[in-house]
């Protein structure tokens, strides 16, 4: 039974799943009150209880303290509802890379109430597009260093009426920025349900359809409370850093929900590189880091050159597979633990991680406190230990696809399904065998075989082609395209990057294919549907 609803504007409540299609939430432990709303728990809360003067945000030159970002937040909030009429439950599309004012954006977009989609600076006017008539977007908030692909999808929306620019740089000198500074830093935030739905994460899955993720304040708080809380032990003298986007869940939970909830800092990157990550542990003595296997092993290299990364604690490595050459080498180096761990935009964060105390090299680790996991085949039945099979997860937190018929594949019996197969070994820890679909999982960005696909065969070269993950060293995956081309063209180096140009130009540049091999045709059924599995098997032969 749904909580209380402060949401005038009522479209995500009425597009939540059918409630016999939910998975199911274990609660126990994780109570919260009727009315909560997140962003005023990691900001006036938070000064409430002493945090006043504690730094809460570095980038861009600018360090700023709880009382600052909580004042600062209160008056775009002012700004969002005065002078944009934004009401409880309207949906506000962000576009930003990681830095201080897209958080504050963020939160005061909560406070007032609304439901934030927080979006890729990479993402074309085509992706957002997408996105915006998903969840029929009305107001965007635009870093103005990245105003015109999202001023081309507002140009032919049916939704997006209006795009705010605000500056992401230390300036404070755009559109918004102008019109909060006359307002007061005090403001009555809108008193959400706990069930509000505060989040939208969006998540393209194989098909390059996008599905929207639904997230409740309370689950904001709750990955915070749990595996935050339990697995990492944050603590007010914790400094993070890591280079996921706060458009990712994992970016967003590890890079602002964590470290405010706790009184910690946080410093974002605009340019999270090895270099400058390296940078700013050792300028600010950061304790925990985020990010994939490929920035460790670059950081490590780093280290035999001098890098002092001693003030880390703890790197955590999620969105691709940890291997265990490189999570010795790491404790080799630093004496420190390197946590591998899985977490979905469907479950919002982090849901099975090693731990500090028990941890095991090229293992997931074990379920985090509250969720459960398990291995099981098609008809749901858990398989016996050692065997690979369908990753099954339930705990407090789970997915809710908003109006989407996928969410019957994702959650079945109550449990969440998250494409991924596993085994689990005798001592109960869990290693990934293999994505269940044909998602590409590359230097930790999860991209669709078939977007990138369309964005070739949109080239008058080329004939038809199929995209598949090809494995890599350093990134884990890398996409690779097999492509039919028209007769008479060239297959040759400038022909490959011709067409690697022309997908950076239509899609967001990381989904390039990194790989192009010309073939003369490609393997297909007798129905003519192209069998991909093949070209990975012939691959390895």
């Amino acid at each position: 039974m749904l909580g209380p609803t402060a949401h005038i504007d009522t479209f995500t409540r009425d597009n939540l799943p059918p409630a016999d299609q939910w998975p199911a939430f274990l609660l126990d432990g994780f109570q919260y009150p009727d009315h909560l709303n997140a962003a005023v728990e990691l900001t006036d809360r938070m000064v409430d209880q002493g945090f006043g003067d504690h730094t809460a945000l570095i980038g861009n030159g600018r360090q700023r303290t709880y009382k600052e970002l909580s004042d600062w937040t209160n008056r775009l909030a002012h700004a969002l509802v005065e002078d944009y009429g934004v009401k409880p439950g309207n949906r506000i599309l962000i576009r930003s890379a990681n830095n201080p004012a897209m958080v504050a954006c963020w939160l005061a977009a909560t406070k007032a109430g609304a439901v934030v989609v927080n979006t890729m600076p990479m993402l074309r006017a085509g992706e957002l597009s997408k996105i915006v008539d998903k969840a029929e977007i009305g107001l965007a908030l635009c870093d103005t260093r990245l105003m015109d692909e999202m001023v081309a999808c507002a140009k032919d929306s049916a939704f997006l009426g209006k795009v705010i620019g605000f500056d992401g740089t230390a300036n404070h000198d755009a559109e918004l920025d102008r019109i909060a500074l006359s307002k007061s830093v005090r403001f009555e935030a809108v008193k959400t349900g706990r069930d509000d739905v505060a989040l939208l994460g969006f998540t393209s899955g194989t098909t390059g359809v996008p599905k929207a993720t639904m997230h409740f304040h309370r689950d904001l708080l709750i990955i915070a409370d749990g595996y935050a809380r339990e697995v990492l032990g944050v603590t007010p003298d914790d400094v993070f850093v890591g280079s996921p986007p706060l458009a990712f869940t994992f970016g967003l939970g590890g890079l602002a929900i964590f470290p405010l909830r706790f009184g910690a800092t946080a410093t974002l990157l605009e340019n999270a590189s090895p270099p400058n990550m390296i940078e700013i542990i050792e300028t600010y003595k950061a304790t925990i880091s985020f990010t994939a296997p490929t920035a460790y092993r670059a950081m490590m290299k780093a280290m035999d050159e001098g890098a002092d990364l001693s003030s880390l604690r703890v790197a955590v490595s999620a969105g691709e597979t940890l291997p265990g050459p490189v999570f010795e080498e790491w404790v080799a180096k630093t004496g420190k633990p390197i946590l591998d761990g899985i977490g979905a935009t469907e479950m919002l964060h982090i849901f099975i991680s090693n731990r500090f105390e028990d941890m095991k090299p090229a293992s997931t680790g074990k379920a985090v406190g509250g969720y459960e996991a398990r291995v099981v085949d098609d008809a749901m039945n858990e398989v016996p230990r050692g065997t690979v099979g369908r990753l099954a997860v339930r705990g407090p937190t789970g997915c809710r696809y908003m109006a989407d018929d996928r969410q019957r594949n994702y959650v079945r019996d109550g449990w969440n399904l998250t494409g991924d197969s596993f085994r689990q070994d005798e001592d109960g820890f869990f290693h990934f065998a293999a994505r269940s679909d044909d998602m590409i999982v590359s230097a930790g960005y999860n991209i669709a075989g078939p977007e990138v696909e369309a964005a070739l065969l949109a080239h008058d070269e080329v004939v038809e082609c199929a995209v598949i993950g090809a494995p890599d060293a350093d990134r884990g995956q890398i996409v690779e395209a097999y492509v039919v081309l028209v007769k008479g063209v060239a297959g040759d180096a400038l022909t490959v990057k011709r067409l690697q140009d022309h997908v950076k130009s239509m899609i967001a540049p990381y989904k390039y294919p990194r790989s192009v091999r010309f073939v003369e045709a490609l393997p297909k059924t007798q129905t003519g549907k192209i069998q991909r599995f093949r070209l990975r098997v012939e691959r390895t032969q």
